[in-house]
């Protein structure tokens, strides 16, 4: 029957059995079709009969659904004509999230958690406005997306209008990754309870900001669903409709699963539940998370934060061997970098862990919470750069050029295993400004080892120009580095001298950077990073403000969305390839013959030293500008 659902008009004739059949299909579906390609299927099981309910009730696109977090929408897509799940999360490919240019059905793209609530009450005061009635706004959000304080803030507002038709469905499951934390969390456990227990439900919370309250609802009976939502429309303004539902609904493997790696799975074998990429490299989670363990045994000062992402941030081994010396602030980064920097305060160093994507959240609490209180907070950014398959939201490709504007705070982006345990060290050794650590989402690659070290400069490699030859400072920018050592390898093909440099802190840029510059006749930097305000940005005004007149070529990401694709076919497209990166090299020393410089005699490699507070100033601020300190 799946196949002939068309569009959701196609499901309002069906019986109660019809409904069932479908459901079933429907899970099936999902668990074969995901577990070929990877993706969200725990959360997306556990919707499927409260997304045939609200489409039985509301009539889209007329009536706007909307999904937060929007991990969850797949049964949504099914259901409005994308049954084509082959390349889902793949280039040309279903996005993995709601996707405007996939359907009119799909309201928002907000694949960052407790949004709905906001664009809800934004949309149901335009139709107002436009004297538009008889439309619904409902917005599906679930317990863990309700942690959020965006989405409190936006309660605060619907519940101040009660003609404002706006249907607040809360998908209970109480997980987001991991259990659901805090007050409201408990809250909605207390209801669940006294529903089991024949005992009234006493929605304190919602009763206490004036809206109106239906629950707790089985969000699988689909006839229970479907009256509480058509009650709730009927109501014409707010109205919060509780549906309690099972993450993973319908599969073992994801039912039993108790560490949520049903949440986001990779490719699997649907009848065992397990990975198809056993035996794979590490991962650079799992490196960060083996050091904090490591560290935790030293550092009894150490603790971690995570929003609501402790395994996929890799703090599941820290919380196992210091469990109080974690702590979960649900999907709230803004409350997080605060708190650490209160934790900072008190005397501990706080390691705030999550994406690079999600830390924008939060920019302003690490710009004058942290940063203007000088607090010793070091924040681990995965999946920094381009991580693809998630789309245009989650590549952490805005970090570095953020980041560049807060005075005082130290960026580091390690190039492999070793250097991401090396300079997460040397960043918890700063007490008195913030430091970030910034690494990709996958397999981490063999170490590449320095051949010199220079201040906090590593030289990787050094190949001398051919007669009447150029002379190139290529600066590798973290998980680049493999990538840079192949386009010296290719230009030394050429005739080209390269000297390979990871500048290994991005934030601030050793001077010693300079010194290497007046040496060449081309500088280039590449980073897996916006290009505007980014590193290859900072070194380029760096060596304006010295006078330096070598011209500075910055390979980086464009500012714009990145489409859904593979990390290495985004690489490919952007040019950040050996073999583009040395052709738009070579015609750029083309266009000016080499400059003959008397080479410098290298240095003996260096010891590494420790990054320790108070010892680096950072020459792209207005105390650090001229005043020609080194690292």
């Amino acid at each position: 029957m799946l196949a002939d659902i068309r569009s959701p008009r196609d499901l309002k004739a069906l019986t109660p059995g019809q409904l069932a059949g479908i459901g079933a299909e429907i899970r099936a579906f999902l668990v074969d079709a995901v577990s070929r390609t990877g993706g969200h299927l725990g959360s997306n099981l556990g919707v499927v009969e409260l997304t045939l309910a609200l489409h039985r009730v509301f009539d889209s696109p007329g009536d706007r659904i909307l999904w937060d977090t929007g991990h969850q929408a797949y049964v949504h897509k099914l259901l409005t004509g994308r049954q084509d799940f082959s390349r889902l999360r793949q280039q040309g490919g279903l996005s993995g999230y709601p996707c405007r240019a996939e359907s009119a059905h799909d309201v928002i793209e907000n694949s960052h958690a407790s949004t709905a609530l906001s664009y809800a009450d934004g949309i149901a005061r335009a139709l107002r406005v436009q004297g538009m009635t008889g439309r619904a706004v409902v917005a599906v959000i679930g317990d863990g997306a309700l942690t959020g304080g965006m989405a409190w803030e936006a309660l605060n507002n619907i519940a101040a209008s009660p003609d404002l038709p706006v249907i607040i469905v809360v998908n209970d499951n109480g997980r987001s990754y991991a259990p659901t934390v805090g007050a409201l969390a408990g809250h909605l456990g207390t209801l669940r309870a006294a529903d089991r227990d024949g005992r009234p439900a006493r929605p304190a919370f919602f009763d206490a900001l004036g809206l109106p309250y239906i629950g707790p609802i089985d969000g699988h009976d689909i006839g229970a669903t479907e009256s509480a939502l058509r009650a709730a429309r009927e109501a014409g303004g707010p109205m919060v409709v509780h549906c309690v539902t099972q993450k993973g609904r319908g599969y073992r493997h994801a039912e039993d699963d108790v560490r949520d790696h049903f949440h986001g799975i990779g490719v699997i074998d649907p009848l065992t539940g397990r990975s198809a990429g056993a035996g794979l490299p590490p991962s650079w989670t799992s490196v960060f998370g083996a050091e904090m363990v490591r560290v935790g045994a030293t550092r009894p000062d150490v603790v971690a934060l995570t929003a609501a992402m402790l395994a996929p941030t890799g703090l599941g081994p820290f919380a196992q061997a210091y469990p109080d010396r974690v702590i979960d602030v649900g999907i709230a980064e803004q409350h997080a970098a605060t708190c650490a920097a209160g934790l900072a305060a008190g005397g501990l160093h706080p390691v705030v862990a999550v994406y690079a994507t999600f830390l924008n959240r939060a920019f302003d609490q690490v710009l004058t919470d942290a940063a203007l209180h000088r607090a010793g907070v070091t924040f681990v950014l995965d999946r920094a750069g381009v991580t693809g398959d998630d789309g245009p939201s989650h590549n952490g490709m805005w970090d570095m050029s953020v980041l560049q504007v807060v005075p005082g705070l130290r960026l580091a982006a390690p190039r492999d295993a070793a250097q991401l345990g090396a300079q997460l060290n040397e960043a918890l050794d700063v007490d008195d400004a913030p430091t970030v650590v910034r690494f990709p989402k996958g397999a981490v690659g063999p170490d590449i080892p320095a051949v010199e070290r220079v201040g906090t400069l590593d030289v990787l490699a050094r190949t001398t120009a051919a007669a009447d030859h150029h002379e190139v400072v290529l600066v590798s920018v973290g998980a680049m580095a493999s990538t840079c050592l192949q386009v010296a390898d290719r230009l030394a093909a050429h005739g080209t001298g390269v000297t390979v440099v990871d500048p290994r802190w991005v934030k601030p840029i050793d001077p010693a950077l300079l010194d290497m510059a007046r040496q060449c006749d081309l500088v280039v930097t590449v980073e897996d990073n916006t290009r505007i305000g980014g590193v290859g940005a900072a070194i380029t005004q760096m060596m304006q403000d010295s006078g330096l007149a070598v011209p500075c070529r910055a390979f980086g990401i464009p500012a714009e969305f990145l489409p859904v694709a593979g990390r290495g076919q985004l690489l490919e497209e952007l040019g950040l390839t050996p073999a583009a990166l040395e052709q738009d090299i070579l015609r750029r020393l083309s266009d000016h013959p080499p400059t003959r410089r008397p080479r410098r005699t290298p240095r003996p490699p260096h010891e590494v030293g420790t990054f320790r507070s108070g010892e680096h100033d950072d020459p792209t601020s207005e105390e650090g500008q001229g005043n020609g300190t080194s690292h």
